[in-house]
This record gives C-alpha cells, sequence and structure tokens, in this order.
C-alpha cells in the first residue's frame, strides 16, 4: 500500500527546488517551516489512507453512464467531499475568493500525493484548479463573484473543453460555434471529446470552459474564443438553477484510470434548455480564447508533470515492497538460510535503483518548475521577468521527461514483479496502464519537444538557457571541489552530460537560425530526454551536496553516484540522435509512404 514520502518530498521542496531559500528570504508572507511540514504531513495522512484504498475499486468498477448522469465508483463522492472540505481545492487561490493564498510549490508537492493514491480520482480536481486560474485571470468581475467562491471551496468543480474528433492538438480547424444574444450571453454549438470529469456526481455543478468560434472570427487558432458554460444556471442567490443544453452523451472505454470519466460532451442540440444552444458568458475577450485557456493549460502541464512523478513513486514503492519479500534463487553472496530476496539479485537492484533515481529526478525538476513560477510572483521587475522565463523553460521538460519516467518506472515495476506483475491482483498492472495517458494529454511530449525547441531555448536570446546550464555547472564543480570519494566518478560524468546539453543546445540553436526548421525537429524528442537527465543528474547532485541534518546524506550521495555512472551516460547517444538523426529520417521517410 502507497505511503506519501513526506519526508522526501520536504527536503525536495526546501534543499533542491528552493523553498528553503524562498522562506529565509521571507518570499512567502508569513509562511513558515512548521506550517509547511503540517500541510505535507495532513496531505500524507490523507492521500495514503483516504485516497489509495479507493484507488483498485475504481480502477475495477470505473464511472458509469445512464440518461446522461455519470456515477463514479463507490465511495468516491463522499472521498471528494471529504477532500474538499479539508480546504485542499483552495490551496494556492487568491485569499480573495476563498483561497489560502499559498505557493504553487506546495500545491504541485500535494498533487503528487494525491495522484499516487489515485491519478484517476486526482485528475478532476486538477482541472478545476486549473479553470479558477483561467477565471480569476480574465474572467469578468461578475463571473468571477458567481463562481469562482464555490469552485476555489471546491463546492462546484470545473473541466476544459478544447478537442473535438477532428480537432486534436490543432485547434486552429475547431467546428464549435458561439452565437452572440443580445442579453450579453453566447449561445455554444458543438461537440468536445476525451472531457476528463465533464459530468460526475461529486458537485451539483460544473462549470465547463469551453472553446468555439464566432461567426466572423479570423480563421485558425487567431478566431478562438473561451467560454463559460455551466451544467446548471445559476440563481440569483447562486444556487443551480435550469438546466442548461449541454450533456455527456458518452464515456471513453480506456486503457487506464479507470475511475475517472473521460466524456464526450453535446452542446446545444436542444435537449436541455428552454432553446437549442448552451447558455455561455465570454471570458477575456473575443477570439484571445487561446491565450485566456493557456493560463490554464501551462499550469495543467506541470501538474501532469506531477502525475508522472506520482506513479512513478507509487510503483518504486511496490516494487521494492514485493522485491523484499520475494524469494528466488540465491543471490551472489547470499548467507541465509533458502532462497534470497530478489532484492539481492545484482539486476533486480539495477531497476529498483533506477526507478528510485528516475522518480527523485523527475521530482526534483517539477518542483523547481513550479519554485520558479512562485518566485515570478514573489519578485519584479527583471528578477520577475528571469523567473517567468525559468518556468517557460522548464515546464516542456517537466512534463514530458516526467511522464515519460512514469511509464518507463511502471514498466520496470511490473518487470520487477515478473510475472506476478503481469496479473491484474498486484496492482503494478494498474500503475503502469495509467501512467500511459500522461505523455498523451494536455499537449503531447512531441508537441513539448516543438515548444521546447523553437519557443523555449531563444528565450532572451538564449540567455535563460546558458543561465540555466552554468548553475548546473556550478553543481557539478561543487561535486568535485568536496573530494569526497564516496561520490565516485560523479564530477567528471556530470561535467561531460553539461558539455552534450552545451553541445545538442547549440547546434539546435544554429539550425533555427539557418532555417533548417526540419533538422532541429528532428532532433527535438532526444534533445527534451537529453535535458531531463542532465537536470536529474544535477539536482541529485544538488541533493547530496545538501546538509540536512537528517542522517541520509550518505544515501543521497549513492544514489547520486548510481545516476551518475548508471544512467545520465545514455546523454552522449542523445546528442548524436539531435546532430546527426535528421539526415537519416529524410533519407528512411520513403519506407512509411
Amino acid at each position: 500500500m502507497y505511503k506519501a514520502p513526506v519526508e522526501e518530498i520536504a527536503f525536495t521542496l526546501r534543499h533542491v527546488a528552493g523553498l528553503g531559500a524562498g522562506l529565509a528570504e521571507g518570499r512567502f508572507g508569513d509562511l513558515s517551516d512548521d506550517l509547511v511540514d503540517a500541510i505535507l504531513s495532513e496531505a500524507g495522512r490523507f492521500a495514503s489512507d483516504e485516497i489509495a484504498p479507493l484507488a483498485e475499486i475504481g480502477d475495477r468498477q470505473g464511472a458509469t453512464l445512464k440518461d446522461a448522469a455519470v456515477t463514479t465508483p463507490p465511495g468516491w463522492p463522499a472521498l471528494y467531499r471529504a477532500w474538499a472540505e479539508g480546504g485542499w481545492n483552495s490551496l494556492t487561490a487568491s485569499p480573495e475568493h476563498g483561497g489560502q493564498g499559498l505557493p504553487h510549490m506546495l500545491h504541485v508537492a500535494t498533487m503528487e500525493m494525491w495522484n499516487s493514491g489515485s491519478m484517476a480520482f486526482a485528475i478532476g480536481p486538477t482541472l478545476t484548479i486549473g479553470a479558477v486560474e483561467a477565471l480569476s485571470a480574465h474572467g469578468s468581475a461578475r463571473l468571477k463573484e458567481v463562481y469562482l467562491p464555490k469552485m476555489v471551496s471546491g463546492e462546484w468543480m470545473g473541466s476544459m473543453n478544447l478537442t473535438e474528433p477532428h480537432a486534436g492538438s490543432d485547434l486552429g480547424v475547431m467546428k464549435t460555434r458561439a452565437e452572440r444574444r443580445d442579453d450579453g450571453t453566447y449561445r455554444i454549438f458543438g461537440q468536445k471529446i476525451f472531457i476528463t470529469y465533464g459530468e460526475h456526481d461529486f458537485t451539483d455543478n460544473i462549470v465547463h470552459l469551453v472553446l468555439a468560434r464566432l461567426p466572423d472570427a479570423p480563421a485558425g487558432t487567431r478566431g478562438i474564443s473561451l467560454f463559460l458554460v455551466p451544467k446548471f444556471l445559476v440563481e440569483a442567490d447562486g444556487s443551480p438553477g435550469a438546466r442548461n443544453d449541454v450533456f455527456c452523451h458518452s464515456l471513453e472505454h480506456k486503457l487506464g484510470i479507470h475511475g475517472s470519466p473521460t466524456c464526450t460532451m453535446i452542446y446545444g442540440d436542444g435537449r436541455f434548455g428552454e432553446e437549442p444552444g448552451a447558455v455561455g458568458w465570454l471570458i477575456g475577450e473575443e477570439n484571445k480564447g487561446l491565450a485566456c485557456m493557456f493560463t490554464m493549460m501551462n499550469n495543467a502541464r506541470l501538474a501532469v508533470g506531477m502525475q508522472g512523478v506520482a506513479i512513478a513513486e507509487a510503483a518504486t514503492q511496490k516494487a521494492l515492497a514485493y522485491a523484499r519479500q520475494r524469494t528466488q534463487g540465491r543471490a551472489p553472496g547470499w548467507q541465509g538460510p533458502g532462497m534470497s530476496p530478489i532484492v539481492e539479485h545484482p539486476d533486480v537492484a539495477r531497476m529498483l535503483l533506477t526507478m528510485k533515481a528516475l522518480t527523485q529526478g523527475a521530482r526534483a525538476i517539477t518542483y523547481a518548475c513550479a519554485h520558479a513560477v512562485d518566485m515570478s510572483h514573489a519578485t519584479a521587475g527583471d528578477e520577475a521577468r528571469h523567473w517567468a522565463e525559468r518556468a517557460s523553460l522548464l515546464t516542456p521538460v517537466a512534463k514530458s521527461f516526467a511522464t515519460d519516467v512514469g511509464v518507463d518506472v511502471a514498466s520496470l515495476g511490473v518487470q520487477v514483479h515478473g510475472g506476478m506483475g503481469f496479473i491484474e491482483e498486484t496492482g503494478a498492472a494498474r500503475l503502469y496502464r495509467d501512467a500511459r495517458i500522461a505523455p498523451i494529454y494536455e499537449g503531447t511530449n512531441g508537441i513539448q519537444a516543438i515548444d521546447l525547441v523553437t519557443r523555449k531555448l531563444p528565450l532572451s536570446d538564449g540567455a535563460q538557457m546558458a543561465g540555466l546550464v552554468a548553475e548546473l555547472r556550478g553543481i557539478a564543480e561543487s561535486v568535485g571541489a568536496s573530494n569526497d570519494t564516496a561520490f565516485g566518478e560523479t564530477a567528471a560524468r556530470l561535467a561531460s552530460t553539461l558539455d552534450d546539453l552545451q553541445a545538442a543546445t547549440d547546434w539546435l540553436s544554429t539550425a533555427l537560425a539557418e532555417g533548417r526548421q526540419a533538422d532541429a525537429l528532428a532532433g527535438a524528442t532526444p534533445y527534451q530526454r537529453l535535458f531531463g537527465l542532465a537536470l536529474t543528474g544535477a539536482y541529485l547532485a544538488k541533493a547530496a551536496l545538501a546538509e540536512a541534518g537528517d542522517g541520509r546524506k550518505h544515501e543521497r550521495i549513492a544514489l547520486c553516484r548510481f545516476t551518475a555512472e548508471n544512467i545520465i551516460a545514455e546523454t552522449a547517444a542523445l546528442k548524436d540522435r539531435v546532430v546527426t538523426g535528421a539526415a537519416s529520417i529524410a533519407a528512411a521517410r520513403t519506407l512509411l509512404d
């Protein structure tokens, strides 16, 4: 059974990601170390004791649909109410609307624990929090007054409606349309697919954020507007009133996250409401909806990265527990009676250590990204701009590397279990199935790679990336300066990996400057992994150098050394794929005809 790693989460926040320095500098108001510990401890208890025990029934029974109403698995509505009543939905929201105004780092850390308990459960609240962010940033005063208090408290949930059958990542070709009305409202008509928690029984109202196109809108993404469309229209006293003309037509039958209802939503076919057309209110300006939605999507991408970390942590715990009690054969040097636990076998130890290292690395990357978001809000001027750029640079890596790690680590978890991992009863397969969606939604990892290479590397004419590489080199130099033989070859290996990162970055920058976009995009995905591995090696070294006084420094040095000497050497091959891969892809394209 999953047990939230509260101490490791707190350590990473403070000593790797930057929360400790932020607290010492007074960046986060009255937030104290004691309050951080209390929040993390209670979140860990709730995730371990309340959420995790319901994960299996959610996977086994899933969500069901009848007469346009969705029923979630037994115990889930009560679980959600307990979660919301605990104040978890309001953690980072503005106090103006009932939120607690805490740093985004704490939201990300608690989201890790919720998703380790059950990813299918946690994805619903994640979207509500994203909808709150979009509405807070772009909604009218009236919309904020009516909807934000109930969404911040968790009394109502939100959803994000982008995808259509013919329009996945290319939103410019969407067909959902909006019509103006004289009373200032709009009527929405169309179909959306893959809408997570588009219908459920957790709350008595659902606030849909819907992208649609006005009749006179410009073509492509420049002509998309964002609308707030509630399931129930709101009465003057703030209570749900008449049913709006929107409903769930069907649920998807998925590989994983079965407890999460993934809906096909129909807007404006006349099934509900006084006249055809779902009543909606404009968020932001007409034809500027994509920019508004990206307020929600950017943080959602980081939240999805956290899902990768969460699954990796749960899979690692499960595999390690199994390896310690499963006996098979006699490992070299085994002195005990009978067969040895499989954890004693070198190859199993290698798999488990790889799982731990990748999980820790992905956690550090996502937390560092959240720290950059917080610092962009806690500073001003050039410093705020620096941190906003750092968050932008790290977001595609946090989303893609962490979700790839989730799949890789969950797969290794199945392997550690052997044949029992392929059997559903152990739960290892569920984690693998759940993990597989994360590299796909909220922008596929291939799209994240394109964003990283074409939009994020050029930030400040490359100065933001250069500054980050310099920081990472400083960590490698500190390892060497420590003269601690326990680090083994860490300093040299990490320096070599950073050389690979720099060389690949320079090559991509030159390719883009010369107009060779196809060549740059051919190397984008291997570059993204190279970047993630370099950050992993450096952040684990930073953790190993920290003086936390918890008696675990030797463990962190050992994991850092294992990572440096067994994992990050992959960057040499990745650099070669970035630099030389384009020509072979072009030459082999005819094989796909």
